[in-house]
């Protein structure tokens, strides 16, 4: 685990990374069945994906110290959150807020899958703070810009006090932070954008970004693309595919929602974007792409941390077992509650 980025490629590793064989086996049956739903006509087959997309209900009586309530933001859109707030407010009152996006390339996953209710529960009772996970709309039939619209409106919704009774007024919208995996992280990124260009907030201030493999990209295939380009989850052909769905029809991977700093970028980062982390796995073929998102906020003045773990692979936190997930939920536990610690200091 490194705290800086490094230049180098995975073209000199082993391409098959060591995974617990009932993780590799989980990864086998989840590639193929989103492989078999993705129709030609890029569209999905959302009955066939449900064999595999298992739901957990919320439940409001803890389960080891997590209580989970679903609340709706907008009925017109079928847009609601889960909150996971600790019992007992984990021994102290002012928890950061921690609005979450599930990863799942933009189209596939939802804030009631079982794996990210098993997530969010763990970063709820371990960092802790209350998590709000937003179930956004999903691509292809809801493209850009439709899940950084429901982000940002999940962050008004917040800041009106639509949370504030129903997490028990545990929660802190001083210290929130935006946290996503892959299609998520990028989501975090564009709302952190929207929210720090736009005023009139009474409630919330954004303290920090925890982008976990954002999914970025563009035209240009990266050296770690081309030398991991079968790699479990997000091959190269994979990844093509959720652009094209998710994108405006007609665009290319250049978009400003892909290349975020590329040729299509929409100018300097407004001043109050907030501080950042960004991990990234060695068995990632985006990594390149993540590497040069932290470049990026740095050659514009932003506070960024890099962090490697060089023998995970995309996603990997989100499996049992694997010990990188365990050490990423402290690192985000660390940064989450040194940046709250650091806007009240300054307060």
């Amino acid at each position: 685990m490194a705290g800086n980025p490094s230049s180098g490629t995975p073209t000199a590793k082993a391409l098959k990374p060591k995974l617990p064989w009932k993780t590799r086996i989980f990864i086998t049956l989840l590639s193929a069945f989103t492989d078999a739903s993705r129709r030609s006509n890029g569209t999905i087959n959302r009955r066939l994906i449900s064999f595999i997309d298992f739901r957990a209900a919320a439940n409001p009586t803890p389960v080891r110290g997590i209580r989970t309530i679903d609340v709706t933001v907008d009925p017109s859109r079928n847009l609601w959150i889960r909150l996971f707030v600790p019992s007992d407010g984990a021994g102290r009152r002012n928890l950061p807020i921690v609005v979450f996006f599930h990863g799942g390339g933009f189209a596939f996953l939802t804030a009631d899958t079982q794996t990210y209710d098993i997530v969010c529960r763990r970063l709820a009772r371990k960092i802790p703070a209350i998590i709000v996970s937003v179930n956004y709309r999903l691509s292809p039939e809801n493209r850009f810009p439709a899940p950084y619209d429901d982000g940002f409106d999940t962050l008004r919704f917040i800041d009106s006090g639509g949370i504030d009774a129903v997490a028990g007024h545990l929660g802190d919208p001083s210290s929130c932070f935006l946290a996503g995996d892959s299609a998520g992280a990028n989501i975090a990124h564009h709302v952190a954008r929207r929210w720090a260009g736009n005023g009139g907030w009474k409630k919330v201030k954004l303290s920090g970004l925890v982008l976990i493999q954002p999914f970025f990209g563009g035209e240009e295939r990266t050296k770690s693309e081309i030398a991991l380009a079968g790699a479990p989850l997000v091959s190269t052909d994979r990844t093509d595919w959720l652009w094209r769905a998710f994108l405006p029809e007609g665009a290319d991977r250049d978009h400003e929602a892909s290349n975020v700093f590329g040729p299509k970028d929409l100018g300097e980062l407004e001043k109050g974007f907030p501080p950042a982390i960004v991990v990234i796995g060695g068995y990632d073929p985006l990594q390149d792409w993540q590497r040069r998102y932290g470049e990026g906020l740095r050659a514009r003045g932003k506070e960024v941390r890099i962090l490697e773990f060089p023998e995970s692979i995309h996603a990997f936190y989100i499996f049992p077992g694997m010990a990188d997930g365990v050490k990423l939920v402290e690192e985000m536990g660390k940064f989450i509650w040194s940046h709250s610690k650091k806007d009240k200091e300054a307060e």
